[in-house]
């Protein structure tokens, strides 16, 4: 029962200064009550400031966890390339078992990788997307529309929804006509 006598004389003793136990408010102002307003506005810009500060770090904290693998899955992305590599230039030994001890390990590491949200990027025969390729050469081709991806030199790839390392692509143009080729020469 102490404590709560305790409490209560605490708080009498704050309403009593909040309230002119001092003899300071002659000046005929309602000084304690500017004073009670301005601590109350303060109160209520630090509660909204921690509650954004609060927010802003659950935000970073899902973007940790949603994206905390990408260092990861970029540098295992050479390995990646590695291993697709041997496999084309292995083609004409397909029947060897090396062969296809390579193949099996590809197509389980590209399980796990997609597994973790890693996807390679589809571009043969795509349209040009310069936010997912990265066009190394231009060729003119007549089989083809203009600006479509003719071939692909390096996979690009996609973490989850954000491109983590573009393809490395050739991009078709079409063929200048003769009148465009005579306006090019002057």
């Amino acid at each position: 029962m102490e404590e709560h006598e305790l409490r209560e004389e605490s708080l009498r003793e704050y309403e009593e200064d909040a309230s002119g136990g001092n003899e300071s408010t002659e000046s005929g102002g309602d000084k304690p009550s500017d004073e009670l307003r301005e601590i109350n506005d303060r109160y209520l810009r630090l509660y909204a400031e921690f509650e954004n500060y609060r927010k802003r770090m659950q935000r970073d904290k899902e973007e940790l966890v949603k994206y905390g693998n990408e260092n990861l899955l970029y540098d295992l992305l050479p390995v990646l390339d590695n291993l697709e590599m041997a496999l084309k230039h292995s083609a004409l030994e397909a029947s060897t078992g090396i062969v296809q001890g390579v193949e099996i390990t590809l197509k389980e590491f590209q399980r796990t990788l997609e597994k973790f949200g890693l996807l390679a990027i589809e571009s043969a025969e795509k349209p040009f997307d310069p936010a997912k390729h990265h066009a190394m050469s231009h060729v003119e081709r007549t089989d083809v529309e203009g600006n479509m991806v003719v071939e692909e030199f390096r996979k690009g790839y996609m973490f989850r929804d954000k491109v983590l390392r573009p393809s490395l692509v050739a991009v078709s143009k079409m063929p200048l006509t003769e009148q465009e080729q005579n306006q090019d020469e002057y």
